[in-house]
């Protein structure tokens, strides 16, 4: 079985093979292309690929491409992990919109919102492409922002494209442990969009622990949502929130927080993973030794910003792991084996969430079986919950519409329309400054 991964050249390709090389059931996949625009870091990860398969008997081939047709003619599956502007472009998204007191954040914000202007319409182009060529396909979405991204290739490719996030799967796997539970036998209820949903039961046996979970100041303050959002908050809202709502409901906090950093998390990986890419490339030694360093350092900082703010203190070791790539080899084993399981993704709502129309792209438990992924039916969102999902939900079919027209005017109303962006003014100085710095954005017109 022949494995597609666009921005084959990413840091944490090696995670995905890493996971590829434990799975020895029958119908595994053989083969893994790796495709890049950039053939210097296609080398280097190519480099820690090796190393990982030095020991493992049957490991999948690796061969790696600059040219995106041929990585995807004849492929089964495909994931999408492309970052459209590289990590600079993250850089500057973070930097025009904390220069305008907003949120510059990768998924949410006004970050968001340039990082997905910027790349729709290259994930629109492959959508086509993969429809052309490799039409029995199935493509798993990494890139962000996912839900948006995934919605706009779900417009070419339809429920065979499957967005997937490791946010909601780390938050059960939190909740479930603090429960002293396992998180494998534990269903999950956890609805909305991708970095903003909430987990509103945890089921074990049948019966909903969460209550005693809320009830508890203690367990409800020893684990990271915990900690990250207080105790009060969490048993006001009656629900656990993905740690992306952070952002929303400690937003001023969080843009302080932002702004007087040493350097933006966009920033901070771009040195981090530039430093990686040109060790491994003067280097002789290992290059696995040098990533398992660097991801160590990654992980570690993560959110890094909004923990101190919150006094959250240090990540617990057991949430450095991360997760996303566990979750795309079970949704790949389910589609390949029909090993039927229930994973919580991204997919086109249908009837889901009966505030929003069947396109849209949500993020639910589904069950997966060798016909895709099938959102499983929820309880309605709390009037709190849909304010914030139909609200976001607009402001990204307005991305969609600009990257379509290539209108500014729509663009700078995708800005103004967003909860955490406060004028119109202040949207449009947003278009001016992204499309001053980003020459993917040249199309806005």
């Amino acid at each position: 079985m022949k494995l597609t991964i666009l921005g084959g050249g990413g840091f944490r390709v090696p995670l995905v093979y890493g996971a590829l090389l434990g799975d020895r059931g029958e119908g595994r996949v053989t083969e893994v292309v790796l495709h890049d625009l950039d053939s210097g870091r296609l080398s280097a990860v190519t480099r820690v690929l090796a190393e990982q398969a030095a020991r493992v008997a049957d490991a999948p081939t690796v061969t790696a491409t600059t040219d995106l047709d041929e990585a995807l003619r004849g492929a089964d599956f495909v994931f999408s992990a492309i970052r459209v502007g590289g990590l600079q472009g993250r850089a500057d998204d973070e930097r025009v919109a904390l220069a305008e007191g907003v949120l510059g954040q990768e998924t949410v914000g006004a970050g968001g919102i340039a990082y997905g202007l910027r790349t729709v319409p290259v994930a629109v182009d492959i959508a086509r492409r993969v429809a052309r060529l490799a039409p029995d396909a199935w493509v798993i979405n990494f890139t962000n922002p996912a839900g948006l991204v995934t919605e706009a290739m779900s417009r070419h490719l339809g429920d065979r494209v499957i967005g997937i996030c490791d946010s909601p799967v780390g938050l059960g796997r939190r909740i479930a442990r603090v429960l002293g539970a396992n998180p494998k036998e534990a269903w999950i209820d956890y609805v909305g969009l991708n970095h903003l949903g909430w987990v509103r039961g945890l089921y074990v046996a049948g019966r909903d622990e969460l209550p005693r979970l809320l009830a508890d100041p203690d367990l409800l303050g020893s684990f990271e949502e915990g900690k990250l959002f207080g105790t009060d908050w969490l048993r006001s809202l009656g629900a656990i929130p993905n740690e992306y709502l952070h952002y929303y409901y400690f937003n001023r906090e969080a843009v302080r927080a932002y702004q007087q950093a040493e350097r933006t998390r966009g920033a901070f990986l771009r040195d981090q993973q530039a430093g990686f890419y040109e060790q491994v490339g003067r280097s002789d030694g290992s290059a696995l030794e040098i990533w398992d360093r660097t991801r160590a350092e990654r992980e570690a900082t993560y959110m890094a910003e909004n923990r101190e703010t919150a006094g959250a203190g240090e990540r617990d070791a057991d949430d450095l792991s991360g997760g996303y790539e566990k979750v795309a080899l079970a949704l790949m084993r389910a589609i390949a084996r029909d090993e039927r399981t229930t994973l919580i993704l991204n997919v086109r709502n249908r009837t889901t969430l009966s505030v929003l129309d069947s396109g849209a792209v949500i993020e639910v438990p589904c069950l997966v079986d060798a016909n895709g992924a099938h959102p499983v039916a929820v309880d309605p969102l709390p009037d709190h919950a849909t304010g914030l999902v139909c609200a976001v939900k607009a402001v990204e079919r307005e991305v969609l519409a600009a990257a379509e027209s290539g209108s500014r005017a729509t663009a700078a109303k995708a800005f103004a329309l967003h909860p955490l962006v406060d004028s119109v003014n202040v949207a449009r100085r947003l278009v001016e400054g992204y499309t001053a710095v980003h020459p993917g954005l040249a199309y806005l017109r």
